[in-house]
């Protein structure tokens, strides 16, 4: 199934990127990687991320790559990735909202 990241999700892995990169190049490109690189097991299998515990929808489905999480919402036709954010981080309330940040 193709996986599409949203802009929103985009800029997270850009801003990521960006904060581990005052410390470390190669470390900010790796964990960017990391992350990306699940985009693979998302797309040959859509369902293998858990359930996110704050939402009540079985489409809404997360895979951790600590200290990262990266939400995704299995539809029909493509998985859209829709947010990496920190796991200490709270999240909004919707999780299909624009500023999901």
């Amino acid at each position: 199934m193709k996986v599409h990241w949203t802009q929103n999700a985009l800029d997270h892995l850009v801003n990521i990127y960006e904060h581990i990169a005052l410390n470390s190049l190669l470390y900010a490109k790796g964990m960017v990687d990391k992350l990306t690189r699940h985009s693979e097991q998302i797309s040959d299998y859509p369902f293998s991320g858990r359930k996110v515990q704050q939402y009540d929808a079985k489409d809404v489905r997360e895979i951790i790559e600590a200290p990262y999480r990266i939400i995704y919402r299995v539809k029909q036709d493509q998985i859209d990735i829709i947010a990496v954010v920190h796991c200490a981080r709270l999240l909004p309330d919707d999780p299909v909202q624009e500023d999901f940040h």
